[in-house]
């Protein structure tokens, strides 16, 4: 870890957590890696519900008792999908297989994600890419880093040179949401110098992280996708909120992580 984090607020325990918490999800990423090759057709949704949940269980089966081990006290959500704010107290927020049905269909945009949440806050995340070996780690109050080197968000500061990134956050979105994300695209073309769609939420995150796109936003999603990429973001320097511009929380409606010097620029055009 990082001699920066050795002089900061952060306890040593936190710290030696997130070390702990790494080893775990490249662990878990090798097992999926072993997993990963040539693109699959599945006959039915229920076929393919189920190589879902095989990849989901390959990498469980490391990650939780790890995890569990490391906080015995911490609750554990059981639903990836879920969103909304969590009870009082210590929960692992886990994604045991980020872009699931990338993986599924021989596409490298996928990883592995484990996020502490303490009172609904974010405390630690780490997030391994395995197809590249990577991986993102951000401590609160201590910065986020790839690899042990620092991560900045980037210093644009014109949504007309940015390049900007969104993500359906589930395959069934209720129709509202399905129009409210295409008409946001619509003014991003507009306004933007490139836009991207893809899933997964998290892998657009990691490149605000890194200042390599500008900014991200989605109307609705699960924990699992924004809180890794939030802690990550922020502590690279970044600016969060809702689309509007107001504070994000778990039980916000649309999420927006984006370098400030493009955030309220963003926050214009989807609110336009």
């Amino acid at each position: 870890m990082p001699e920066t984090l050795r002089t900061t607020n952060v306890t040593a325990t936190d710290a030696d957590l997130l070390d702990q918490t790494a080893i775990a999800v490249r662990t878990a990423g090798s097992a999926l890696r072993e997993r990963f090759g040539e693109a699959v057709s599945h006959q039915s949704r229920e076929e393919l519900m189920r190589a879902l949940a095989a990849n989901d269980d390959t990498a469980l089966a490391i990650l939780r008792p790890r995890l569990t081990h490391l906080r015995p006290d911490a609750g554990w959500v059981e639903d990836e999908l879920d969103g909304g704010a969590l009870p009082p107290g210590e929960w692992w927020v886990v994604d045991p297989a980020e872009g699931n049905v990338n993986h599924l269909h021989a596409l490298p945009e996928w990883a592995v994600t484990a996020t502490l949440v303490r009172d609904n806050q974010p405390v630690l995340t780490a997030v391994h890419l395995p197809l590249t070996g990577e991986t993102y780690t951000a401590l609160a109050g201590a910065g986020a880093y790839l690899d042990g080197r620092p991560l900045r968000v980037s210093r644009t500061a014109d949504l007309a040179l940015s390049i900007v990134a969104t993500s359906q956050a589930r395959p069934d979105e209720d129709d509202d949401v399905v129009r409210r994300v295409g008409s946001s695209i619509t003014a991003m073309l507009f306004d933007a110098l490139v836009v991207r769609t893809s899933v997964p939420a998290t892998l657009h995150l990691l490149n605000v992280a890194a200042g390599r796109i500008d900014a991200f936003w989605q109307f609705a999603g699960a924990r699992a996708d924004l809180l890794p990429g939030a802690l990550l973001v922020t502590e690279a320097g970044g600016q969060l909120s809702d689309a509007q511009g107001r504070p994000w929380t778990p039980r916000s409606d649309s999420f927006l992580a984006a370098a400030p010097g493009v955030h309220a620029e963003a926050v214009a055009t989807l609110t336009r």
